[in-house]
């Protein structure tokens, strides 16, 4: 019977063996990319190129999707208007998260990917969702993958068959207290719990407050210490961060948006056991440095503010049990499994 590390190694020497046929059979593809970025100026070698089993044949290269493509503009920070890149661009409902032209594929920004990593699929579902959305009243605008573009054009996608459903919600928002709300996994659970059963959540963190007939909501999600991003050789802890204004007056959400914070380590512990009015408290201004994922502006629905904040915060059943007041079914019965063990 083989080892555990003769499995492991045999995995990895066959996905090494994967990568490098596909390199091969994929030769032609990647000549005549070469020479497409060669004549915009771009002097590409086999090395900006590999295959990930989750995407494809990539090419990676700073800045490369605008150069390829300098005429999208970003009108806020990372975003670009989702109208304008039909102009340029055809999406396929069976692969969201990619943006079709003739010599490649743009994509959706890495950090919609599960752990926020470039090697991995789209987190279910909100690209999903964000592909699929169609509201004449609301002007979408999203994050794109700037560095690296598909260059296999086929009909190719990796299919995981996992999904996350979201809360419905049906409070009246202007009804809602003001004020900050924080919300904790339950204290019996053990890191292991925790990772298993809410996606490393450490915490979910809701302020709402109101001016001038403007409900305003700010969440961020926490995780735990473990989850970290490396960027240039620095070490972050990622938060997503969600922001809605919500009319009461026209009752529905004039903007909604969402962005990951970074906080550096002494950042995050100073940050994750307090609240939203964290910076109000010490008298000091404690600002993470931000990259904005997607934007909704206008008449955004209550439903659509909804469904797009539960699956933004993917896996985590702290945001479910803020809406709905109690947990998913499937973990309520988790946590009565546990703690009938722990009790008897």
């Amino acid at each position: 019977m083989e080892s555990m590390s003769e499995i492991k190694e045999r995995y990895f020497k066959a996905q090494q063996e994967e990568k490098k046929k596909q390199l091969e059979n994929h030769s032609k593809t990647i000549k005549d990319f070469i020479s497409l970025c060669s004549e915009i100026g771009l002097k590409l070698t086999n090395e900006n190129f590999s295959y990930i089993q989750t995407i494809g044949i990539v090419a990676k290269y700073p800045n490369l999707l605008f150069h390829l493509k300098p005429e999208l503009e970003k009108v806020d920070e990372e975003l670009i208007e989702c109208k304008s890149l039909e102009k340029h661009f055809e999406k396929k409902i069976f692969n969201s998260g990619m943006l079709y032209s003739d010599k490649f594929i743009a994509m959706a920004h890495p950090y919609f990917r599960r752990s926020l990593s470039e090697f991995a699929n789209f987190a279910p579902r909100f690209i999903d969702l964000f592909w699929k959305f169609k509201d004449d009243k609301v002007k979408t605008y999203i994050a794109l993958d700037a560095n690296r573009v598909r260059v296999n054009v086929d009909d190719s996608a990796y299919l995981e068959l996992d999904t996350w459903y979201g809360a419905s919600f049906k409070e009246q928002i202007e009804k809602i207290p003001n004020g900050v709300v924080k919300i904790r996994p339950p204290a019996q659970l053990d890191e292991t719990d925790i990772s298993f059963f809410f996606n490393d959540a450490y915490s979910f963190d809701i302020k709402w407050t109101e001016k001038n007939e403007i409900k305003t909501f700010q969440a961020e999600e926490f995780k735990t210490e473990k989850v970290t991003i490396n960027i240039r050789g620095t070490e972050y802890y990622p938060v997503r961060y969600l922001h809605a204004e919500y009319d009461i007056k026209n009752k529905h959400f004039r903007h909604f948006d969402g962005a990951i914070h970074f906080y550096e380590k002494t950042e995050y512990f100073q940050r994750r056991d307090s609240d939203l009015n964290f910076n109000e408290k010490i008298g000091t201004h404690l600002k993470a440095k931000t990259y904005k994922l997607f934007k909704m502006n206008e008449n955004v629905s209550v439903e659509t503010w909804i469904t797009y904040t539960s699956h933004f915060c993917t896996g985590n059943p702290l945001v479910f049990e803020y809406f709905e007041g109690k947990y998913p079914d499937h973990i309520q019965e988790i946590l009565n499994k546990i703690g009938k063990k722990a009790s008897g």
